[in-house]
């Protein structure tokens, strides 16, 4: 097997809603299925070459920039340096008291899934948050290439995963 990255991603939602009226009780059911692939490379929509995962602890109150191009390591050892980012995974540990909160900074931020700077989510212990581009979003080098992480408060230490595909030449 060629060295790279392979990952299929789905989503499937299936909900019901019943109620009732005059004539009986009716449903509404609503089935979301979605799925992504992506197979070792840069060339295409489909393909990925960048694979960061980690579990990470940030101290009561703290903050730490991931940096998307230079900086974090897989886990082979080898610096990423990205070009495009097709999926970003967070997941803040149960166990966790605060929520940790994934915002693009104001100077540098990776722009990514976040319509300006500031923007960001908040994820609650136990929860989390996933995003997703088949055509990637773009990653700028020293100038658009951060996202922050921060422990929401005091107190206590948050605790949280994180995974990022991507690809180091645009699709």
């Amino acid at each position: 097997m060629a060295a790279g990255v392979r990952a299929n991603i789905s989503l499937s939602i299936d909900a019901t809603l019943t109620g009732s009226n005059d004539l009986g009780n009716p449903k509404q059911r609503v089935l979301i299925e979605k799925a992504l692939s992506f197979i070792a490379g840069t060339a295409a929509d489909d393909e990925a070459n960048i694979l960061f995962s980690d579990t990470r602890t940030l101290a009561a109150s703290a903050t730490e920039d991931l940096d998307l191009a230079g900086v974090l390591a897989n886990a082979f050892g080898a610096t990423i340096t990205a070009a495009e980012i097709v999926a970003i995974f967070f997941s803040a540990a149960d166990g966790n008291t605060n929520s940790v909160n994934v915002t693009r900074p104001a100077a540098n931020g990776f722009i990514g899934p976040f319509l300006a700077a500031g923007d960001g989510v908040a994820i609650k212990p136990g929860e989390w948050q996933f995003f997703a581009s088949d055509s990637g979003w773009a990653v700028t080098a020293a100038t658009g290439d951060l996202l922050t992480v921060t422990n929401s408060a005091a107190g206590t230490s948050v605790t949280y995963d994180v995974l990022i595909l991507g690809r180091t030449v645009a699709a």
